[in-house]
């Protein structure tokens, strides 16, 4: 039996969606700082004044994007 059936909605959705949201966030600012010029660059790229909110907010949705879509997927698509 897949034990994903019996799991809560919420409890599953927060497994699919934690990790990848550190780990979406953990790339996006590695990615930012050796494409830029350093710290200076993430600082200027990600945490300038606007751009903070808008960084995490698309990580955010994307995150919740997966995980909805992973739960829905696992609870009631597969058998």
């Amino acid at each position: 039996m897949n034990r994903y059936k019996n799991a809560s909605f919420l409890k599953l959705f927060l497994q699919f969606f934690t990790p990848f949201f550190i780990l979406f966030v953990i790339i996006s600012l590695v990615m930012t700082y050796f494409g830029e010029e350093g710290y200076e660059g993430l600082k200027k790229e990600v945490f300038a004044e606007d751009k903070l909110i808008k960084f995490v907010g698309i990580k955010l949705g994307l995150s919740t994007l997966y995980g909805l879509g992973m739960t829905v997927y696992y609870k009631f698509i597969k058998k």
